[in-house]
């Protein structure tokens, strides 16, 4: 075979390649199926997908947490996880407020507004909200809860992660905006290892100090399961599905990524960017 003709069956092989969608390196997702087949599923199909594939890209097998759940981690790298998660923390209820402004029903607005008051407190005995609760988590590992709050001493990556959730949500539909929280699902199974990880293995860490996991052990499964409703019934095209598919996974990516950076900066191989915080015995 001369080099023109080899050059056109590699051609032809790649062509081939892009069509079937097995392009070397590249598995289609849950997502890229659907939009192939071009089948609307039911409900229970749309759900099972949701909650296979997006458990399967949730951060809970990231590195990080396992090093965490090992007891792996040092103070001092539990003490820039609790300062950088604020940042995420913080964001949520101004997150939730985006997707409720979104909406013209009554109804949607008063059930998501939960959420908000979930985490900025209110009144009687939601008065500390999740954030204050993380405050007092970080203020338990050692650190100065006015520093954590100020953010400027996160990681670049992380402030860029969160911001990239709150663009998700207000510049996309409502239907990826609500199906990008549900990463809920998944919640209660990070919590349940975590908690009586931490508290077998970091002897400065006690229930006290864990206090923000407790309520979103009932608030995680009661939020997620409102959005996989909704979900479920406006994803009513193949392409809708999809679209919900891929908010789910993009929010996993970016649970995903703020780990990598902390992995990258306080783990392996240890560059803590410009301006962030930096433990004690680091410099």
């Amino acid at each position: 075979m001369t080099k023109t003709a080899t050059a056109r069956a590699v051609q032809g092989d790649k062509k081939s390649g892009a069509r079937s969608g097995t392009q070397s390196g590249v598995t289609p997702s849950a997502a890229d199926e659907i939009r192939k087949a071009g089948r609307l599923l039911s409900a229970s199909e749309l759900e099972q997908t949701l909650r296979t594939a997006g458990f399967d890209r949730y951060h809970i097998h990231h590195p990080f947490h396992k090093l965490m759940n090992a007891g792996d981690l040092s103070k001092a790298q539990m003490q820039a996880w609790a300062l950088n998660r604020y940042c995420y923390q913080a964001a949520i209820p101004k997150k939730d407020a985006l997707i409720l402004s979104r909406s013209e029903d009554p109804d949607f607005r008063r059930e998501w507004r939960k959420r908000i008051v979930d985490h900025d407190g209110g009144d009687g005995a939601e008065k500390d909200g999740g954030i204050k609760r993380w405050l007092k988590l970080a203020d338990g590992l050692g650190l100065d809860t006015d520093m954590v709050q100020s953010r400027k001493y996160a990681l670049p990556a992380t402030r860029f992660a969160v911001q990239a959730y709150i663009d998700l949500v207000s510049r996309s539909s409502l239907l990826v905006a609500v199906a990008s929280s549900l990463t809920e699902l998944f919640s209660p199974v990070a919590i349940g290892e975590r908690v009586p990880a931490m508290l077998a293995r970091y002897d400065y860490i006690t229930e006290d100090t864990l206090a923000y996991f407790k309520p979103r052990l009932h608030q995680a499964p009661r939020d997620a399961e409102h959005a996989l409703d909704l979900v479920t019934v406006w994803a009513d095209t193949p392409d809708r599905q999809a679209d919900a598919v891929e908010a789910l996974f993009a929010k996993c990516d970016i649970l995903w990524s703020m780990l990598d950076a902390l992995h990258f900066a306080y783990v392996e191989p240890g560059l803590i960017a410009p301006g962030a915080f930096h433990p004690a015995g680091t410099e």
